[in-house]
């Protein structure tokens, strides 16, 4: 079985196919998706489709959308997680985190939200799904003082002694599309290298396109849409994870697996329920 850990299936890109895009998702192994929140607007939403399809969830306020969040959206937040404490399919608090890499945000909002949200993990005892751009140190440092049970470092691309300053909080680190890029050294290096039980998959659909759905600047000038990722490209950009670690692909569907699990206890349980 595989398990994409980090999948936008609310997204308005999946508007027009979803059902469609869930049953591709099944018909190519991808039997669980985590549905991480990326603002008030879709704390419902994600919820609705986790229950709807029998996948997972995660609530949590995404640094591209402090600006436009309110501080009362934190109290919303605090009361769903305490409203669904009991749900088996909430499992994390996320998307949450820092970007520095996109501008217009604001480090003091987006550290406010980021901090604000590692309190409500830790108060619910949840872990967090973390968006790390360019902000590896500050969200350890974060961590630093405001300790979680752990997580997943999503669509980790820090270096080497950043990820296992991760791995040593007990986070996993996602990986996904960009894998399958030759050009993308570091990221293959650290996917190569890292721990074993550090490694999980990650589509983070509808983006991060494996190679073989992206579109030049010319192709989209030319009229083409870029590339819409969907969970069932899972398996094939697992292939690319198992090539640079000696796997075969029913290694790595077991090993990350089980990642997933150990990162997210409540999914595990899930799972467990089901057989």
């Amino acid at each position: 079985m595989w398990i994409d850990s980090h999948c936008h299936l609310d997204a308005p890109e999946f508007d027009l196919d979803r059902e469609a895009v869930v049953l591709r998702a099944r018909d190519a192994g991808v039997q669980m998706l985590v549905i991480p929140a990326v603002g008030a607007f879709d704390f419902e939403a994600a919820r609705e489709l986790a229950h709807r399809h029998g996948f997972a969830y995660a609530l949590g306020i995404h640094p591209l959308y402090v600006m436009q969040a309110k501080e009362q959206d934190l109290t919303l937040l605090a009361e769903l997680l305490a409203r669904h404490a009991t749900d088996p399919r909430l499992v994390a608090v996320g998307e949450i985190g820092l970007d520095f890499f996109v501008p217009g945000l604001s480090p003091e909002r987006q550290q406010f939200f980021y901090r604000e949200q590692l309190k409500l993990a830790r108060r619910f005892d949840l872990p967090v799904l973390l968006h790390v751009r360019r902000s590896a140190d500050q969200l350890l440092a974060g961590l630093s003082s405001i300790a979680v049970r752990g997580g997943i470092a999503h669509a980790f691309n820090g270096s080497e002694q950043q990820a296992q300053r991760f791995v040593d909080r007990g986070f996993k680190l996602g990986f996904g599309g960009t894998l399958t890029y030759e050009r993308s050294a570091q990221i293959r290096r650290l996917a190569a290298g890292v721990p074993e039980s550090a490694v999980v998959l990650e589509t983070d659909a509808p983006d991060i396109p494996p190679h073989w759905l992206y579109k030049t600047a010319e192709q989209r000038a030319a009229g083409e849409l870029s590339g819409r990722n969907e969970p069932a490209e899972l398996p094939r950009i697992a292939q690319s994870l198992a090539d640079l670690r000696g796997w075969s692909l029913e290694q790595a569907a077991r090993i990350t697996s089980v990642n997933v699990g150990a990162a997210l206890p409540k999914l595990q349980e899930l799972l467990v329920a089901h057989g």
